[in-house]
């Protein structure tokens, strides 16, 4: 038993990139619960979110951040500063890029990878929508960019080489004891998983830029043995995103709540009661206040 303890192994492995890449389809590979909200939208991620991997001789507290994008708003301030914030506090960096983006995109911010005294793992995700010819053209130029970086080609999303670069995350992590309890799987409370699988189906349901201007707060989570009891806030900017939001005679909300419904079934294991509503208010993306209040505060 002390043996054990003496070798066990623990650290912190953050997931940076550019938007669309993958990211967070990786982390809930990684991870194997539905931990971050994937959709085929740029800005799904807003926030850095924890999952954790737990096993007898190895605690791997993954971390998936909002894709590095040029700031034009409060909102997405914040989002870049939860991903330099991984840059800081990572025992290994997973760097995920893809077959069809320019490895010179955001160079500011690659730049700082480049710098990193840490172990950086550069994953070229989506590589059956590529040859080897063109693999190997994108592995060099990498190289050249990032000439200290260990690249791994992977599909996250076919879960093609999952397990090599799980098993080179346990070979580089440092010996640790555990940082959290080992039957925990994130370091998120329930109502923000809510919130977040409600705003997934609006990124999904709806065009152009509502998604983009919509929140969602949960104002009542009531658990029992049976159920769940939950009223939950969509908050957007405008009246106009408001009626779409709802629809005509409630169908587009109704349609969204459903399917959030059942989604959330499935994550909890357990019957849903799910009430939405729709709130304006006026640039919450833009508000010191209201994104603290939202929970936009990477320190």
């Amino acid at each position: 038993m002390t043996e054990n303890k003496k070798n066990h192994k623990a650290g912190f492995v953050n997931i940076v990139g550019n938007p669309n890449v993958g990211k967070s389809t990786l982390m809930n590979q990684l991870v194997g619960e539905r931990i971050s909200i994937a959709t085929f939208k740029a800005q799904t991620t807003r926030h850095r979110i924890m999952g954790i991997v737990n096993t007898d001789d190895m605690q791997i507290v993954f971390s998936d951040t909002p894709g590095v994008l040029k700031p034009n708003y409060k909102l997405q301030e914040s989002m870049l500063a939860f991903s330099e914030s991984a840059l800081q506090d990572a025992d290994v960096l997973l760097y995920v890029t893809d077959v069809v983006e320019n490895p010179e995109k955001n160079i500011d911010f690659l730049g700082k990878v480049a710098k990193m005294q840490v172990p950086v793992l550069l994953l070229i995700n989506k590589i059956d929508e590529s040859n080897q010819d063109q693999l190997g053209n994108i592995v060099e130029r990498w190289h050249t960019l990032l000439p200290n970086a260990e690249i791994l080609p992977i599909s996250a999303k076919n879960k093609f080489g999952i397990d090599i670069l799980l098993k080179r995350i346990g070979e580089l992590l440092p010996e640790s004891p555990a940082f959290f309890d080992k039957d925990q799987l994130t370091d998120k409370p329930a109502r923000f998983f809510v919130s977040e699988i409600i705003r997934e189906k609006i990124l999904l349901y709806y065009d152009k830029e509502i998604p983009y201007c919509v929140e969602v707060r949960v104002e009542r989570f009531k658990e029992t043995d049976q159920n769940i009891h939950i009223n939950a806030l969509i908050y957007v900017e405008r009246e106009s995103q408001k009626g779409i939001i709802i629809g005509h005679q409630g169908v587009a909300l109704k349609k969204v709540s459903s399917e959030a419904r059942k989604a959330l079934e499935k994550f909890f294991g357990k019957s849903v009661y799910l009430e939405t509503f729709v709130k304006v208010d006026k640039d919450w993306r833009s508000s010191e206040r209201e994104l603290d209040n939202f929970g936009y505060n990477p320190e």
